[in-house]
């Protein structure tokens, strides 16, 4: 079993501090402001060879009235119940409150380890004021900064000690696994196909747009079928990003974008394609990912008999050129489809991954070429003799011919369509290069 590590305790102490310190990265939003991180945030770490999850919750407030407040609530639980060690981080600076009380009520009942860790302990002075945190009576206590980092490797060190090497090898395996992003402008069902497809209450949902701002993932495995999802902030055009959070929350989905090998996107039915859903199509072929288009809330559309084959036709039309790409009409509240979205997303998974023997790649492509040759240009015949398919992540051909600078963009459109009519690379960007032999 992979290993998983929580961090929880109440607002504003410094989870999202640690959590980035722990990535060595910004993944996690950090802000003065109280209540930023809002669901569950996962990522991958190691400490002393050992590889394990860790979990960033968002703050703890018990009994609020607060709609997010009850969600967090609730969420911080579950995080709880899936994590094998909770790291409860509670504040020097403001000194023991019954918030960090009402939690450590929680976490006394539950039988995992628990890691009582002191935050923004940076003075001697601060360590001395500290020494309250001794009377709530947890086993493992530690002082930190996570900001600097100060006294977070005896934290680690302690962790590290609860893991086995099996658990750690398997977390090094979820991290290899497919990872399919969640992609779209906000409000369009991301969160709720979520939780469609995992069947529990995955992520925050609710109808006020910007509920998810960090990316989620979570570790799917039913029906024989195994790989990562990543939910992601809604992406909203520049201009309509006005305060820090918001703008952090599209470089996230972005950069969800960069973590994924396909990307789901997300469309709103009812509202139709906007020039921002295009944008975020392009940006994903521009960073070479696998596409499936899924557009949501097909259960309100009023429908005739061809509703949905004019659809379709209608977004090719705006994705061209790129139109090889899958389109599917589903509902994430009703569960309409949603599971035959993951097939195809598996299947464009797969058509990423494919590499083409050079022998069949010549035998198809240099007919194509003989039924087709390319313009003469400024009275030179262009002669291509040889077709290679490149080592990259995303399908890359080489055509290596004697005037490569000569051969213009309809032609390369043309080996372009003659590569996806041959070779099944149906929801895949295509790179073509010409060189010269």
């Amino acid at each position: 079993m992979s290993f998983t590590v929580a961090i929880v305790g109440r607002p504003n102490v410094g989870k999202s501090t640690l959590f980035n310190r722990l990535l060595e990265q910004r993944k996690a939003i950090v802000d003065d402001e109280s209540g930023v991180t809002r669901d569950r945030q996962y990522g991958v770490t190691d400490w002393n060879g050992k590889t394990y999850n860790v979990i960033d919750t968002g703050g703890f407030v018990s009994g609020s009235e607060d709609i997010f407040e009850k969600e967090i609530a609730k969420q911080v639980l579950v995080a709880v119940e899936e994590a094998n060690a909770i790291i409860f981080m509670v504040d020097a600076a403001t000194g023991l409150t019954n918030l960090d009380d009402s939690m450590a009520g929680i976490l006394r009942r539950c039988t995992k380890p628990v890691f009582l860790t002191v935050n923004k302990v940076d003075t001697n002075e601060r360590l001395m004021e500290a020494s309250e945190f001794y009377s709530m009576g947890f086993e493992h206590i530690f002082f930190i900064a996570a900001a600097s980092g100060s006294g977070t490797g005896e934290l680690l060190d302690a962790v590290a000690e609860l893991i086995s090497e099996d658990a750690s090898e398997e977390t090094k395996e979820i991290d290899a696994l497919p990872k399919f992003a969640i992609i779209g402008q906000p409000n369009t069902g991301k969160s709720s196909l979520l939780n469609a497809l995992i069947g529990e209450e995955r992520t925050i949902v609710s109808d006020i747009a910007g509920t998810t701002r960090d990316t989620i993932h979570t570790h799917y495995n039913l029906f024989q079928k195994e790989f990562v999802l990543i939910d992601t902030a809604g992406i909203r055009r520049k201009s309509k990003v006005h305060e820090d959070l918001e703008f952090y929350s599209v470089i996230r989905a972005i950069k969800a974008m960069d973590e994924a090998d396909v990307c789901l996107i997300l469309l709103d039915a009812e509202k139709g394609i906007a020039a921002q859903d295009l944008n975020i199509f392009s940006l994903a072929a521009k960073k070479g990912k696998g596409i499936v288009v899924l557009v949501n809330k097909w259960d309100l559309v009023d429908k005739e008999t061809n509703t949905a084959k004019k659809y379709e036709e209608e977004l090719k039309k705006r994705f061209a050129p790129f139109s090889d790409v899958p389109i599917l009409f589903i509902s994430a509240k009703e569960k309409t489809r949603i599971f035959k979205a993951i097939e195809i997303g598996l299947d464009v998974y797969e058509n990423r991954q494919r590499k083409i023997p050079t022998s069949e790649l010549n035998d198809i492509m240099l007919k194509a070429i003989q039924s087709y040759n390319p313009p003469v240009v400024r009275g030179n015949s262009i002669k291509i003799k040889f077709i290679t398919q490149l080592p990259t992540a995303v399908p890359s051909f080489a055509f290596f011919c004697n005037f490569p600078d000569d051969i213009k963009q309809p032609y390369k459109n043309y080996l372009e369509n003659q590569l996806r009519q041959n070779f099944d690379l149906t929801g895949v960007p295509i790179r073509i290069f010409f060189r010269k032999k």
